[in-house]
C-alpha cells in the first residue's frame, strides 16, 4: 500500500499506510451521520490517543499536560521586555509593574488571554500571547494528519469547514505581511489530561482567530468557551471567494429585519458596542441582560434566533451539539438578543454591526474590530455558557 497524501485545511498532508487504514476503518462525524455520544466519545479517545503515539516521550511532553478543573477561566496577561523579545507572563507579585509603550510593545495593559488551567487562548497573535502545545508547522506530516483527524472527529463537517476557513483567511493575513505571527502553521494543538471514555480530558487548537476549548468528560462533549473570528473576512481561495462567518452574519442581519418596528426598538441598544464584553479574560463576570426577550418573539423569529445560534453551538460533533442545542430552546423564552450598529450590510459582504445573544446558559457576541481600517474585514465573536466554562457543570464534584 502506497502513502496516501490528504489535503486538509490547506496542508498537503502525507499519511502512513498503517494511519491511513486505520483513519479509513474508522468512521468520522464528517461522512457517517447522527452518531450517539457515546460513540462519539470513543472515536474522540481513538482519534486522541493516535494523534499522541505520533510523538516520542520527549516530545509528547511539549503537546499534552494535565487536565485541571476550575470552575472557570481566568485573566492572564503577557507584555514584552522589548519589541523583539517574546512576551512572558505578567505575574501576580508585578500586576502594576509600569509597561513600556512603543510598536511592538502592545497595549498599555499589556496583552490579554485566558487561563484554564494550563491552557491558555487569546484573541490576540500567538506571539503576543504564547499558547501551549505545538505548532501546526513543527509537526512532521504524520503528526499533522493526526492532528486534523482529531478535529474532524470532535467537530461537525460544517465545523470543521469553518476551521478551515478562519485558518485560511489567517493565512491570507500573512501572505500580505503583519509584524506578528499569522498563518497556518503558527495554529497550535495540545491535550489537556490522558484521553478517556471515563475521565475528562481537553483539546484545545487555535490561533489569532480561533481559539477552540473542547472538554470530552464521558458522553459529554462541551466547547464553551470558544473563539471564532477572521481577518480578512473575506479572501479568495482556489480561484474562489470564502467569505469567513457569512452565516453568523447573514442570519442575524436576517433575524433583525424579520423584527416589527416595536421589536427593534426593545433589540437596538442605544449606545455603540466596539469590542467584546466578555472576551477571553473575562470569564465567570456577569453581564446584565439587554435587548429583546425571546418571549417577545414570534415562533418563527424564534427558530431565525436558534439557527443564528447554531453557527456557535454546531461547530462541535453533532452528537455533542444536539442536547446543547435542546438545552438552549428550552430556555429561549428567557433568551435576549442586542443589537449596536448599522442595520444594513453590503450584498455578499459582512457588515459592521455588533449583536449580542444572552440566556441563562448561553453568551454570544459578534463584535466587528476597527483594527485593520474596515471592520466589516475584521471581527471577533466569543461562545460561552455561564453554567459550564470548561465543562465544569460535569467536571467538578
Amino acid at each position: 500500500m502506497k502513502n496516501t497524501v490528504w489535503i486538509l485545511g490547506g496542508l498537503i498532508l502525507a499519511a502512513t499506510p498503517a494511519f491511513a487504514q486505520n483513519a479509513a476503518q474508522s468512521p468520522s462525524p464528517v461522512t457517517s451521520g447522527a452518531i450517539m455520544p457515546t460513540t462519539a466519545t470513543r472515536e474522540a479517545v481513538t482519534a486522541a490517543n493516535a494523534f499522541l503515539a505520533t510523538f516520542d516521550p520527549k516530545t509528547r511532553k511539549e503537546v499534552q499536560f494535565s487536565f485541571v478543573v476550575q470552575k472557570s477561566g481566568t485573566l492572564a496577561r503577557f507584555r514584552r521586555t522589548a519589541p523583539d523579545q517574546p512576551a512572558l507572563p505578567v505575574t501576580d507579585a508585578q500586576p502594576e509593574a509600569p509597561m513600556k509603550r512603543g510598536p511592538g510593545m502592545g497595549p498599555p495593559g499589556g496583552f490579554v488571554g485566558e487561563r484554564y488551567g494550563m491552557a491558555v487562548w487569546s484573541n490576540f497573535p500567538v506571539s503576543d500571547v504564547p499558547r501551549p502545545g505545538l505548532q501546526m508547522g513543527h509537526l512532521t506530516p504524520d503528526q499533522r494528519a493526526a492532528a486534523f483527524h482529531l478535529l474532524q472527529t470532535l467537530l461537525s463537517a460544517r465545523g470543521y469547514q469553518k476551521v478551515q476557513d478562519i485558518m485560511g483567511s489567517d493565512q491570507a493575513l500573512a501572505d500580505s505581511g503583519t509584524p506578528f505571527a499569522s498563518g497556518k502553521a503558527v495554529y497550535t494543538i495540545a491535550v489537556f489530561g490522558q484521553p478517556s471514555q471515563a475521565t475528562p480530558w481537553m483539546v484545545q487548537f487555535g490561533g489569532h482567530h480561533l481559539g477552540l476549548n473542547v472538554v470530552i468528560d464521558g458522553t459529554h462533549g462541551v466547547m464553551t468557551p470558544t473563539l471564532t473570528g477572521a481577518q480578512p473576512a473575506i479572501y479568495q481561495r482556489d480561484n474562489r471567494t470564502v467569505r469567513v462567518l457569512a452565516g453568523e452574519n447573514d442570519k442575524a442581519f436576517a433575524l433583525l429585519a424579520a423584527l416589527d418596528p416595536a421589536q427593534r426598538q426593545k433589540a437596538i441598544l442605544p449606545y455603540k458596542v466596539e469590542d467584546l464584553v466578555q472576551g477571553p479574560g473575562h470569564d465567570g463576570e456577569t453581564l446584565v441582560p439587554e435587548g429583546i426577550k425571546g418571549s417577545d418573539l414570534t415562533a418563527a423569529q424564534k427558530d431565525m434566533l436558534m439557527d443564528v445560534i447554531g453557527e456557535w453551538a454546531g461547530i462541535i460533533n453533532d452528537a455533542y451539539a444536539a442536547p446543547r442545542l435542546k438545552e438552549i430552546r428550552d430556555t429561549l423564552d428567557d433568551t435576549w438578543f442586542a443589537w449596536s450598529g448599522p442595520t444594513t450590510h453590503e450584498p455578499d459582504r459582512n457588515g459592521s454591526a455588533y449583536y449580542r445573544i444572552q440566556g441563562p446558559r448561553l453568551l454570544i457576541e459578534f463584535s466587528p474590530q476597527g483594527v485593520g481600517g474596515d471592520p466589516s474585514l475584521h471581527v471577533h465573536t466569543v461562545y460561552r455558557d455561564p453554567t459550564n466554562s470548561y465543562g465544569s457543570r460535569f467536571t467538578l464534584p
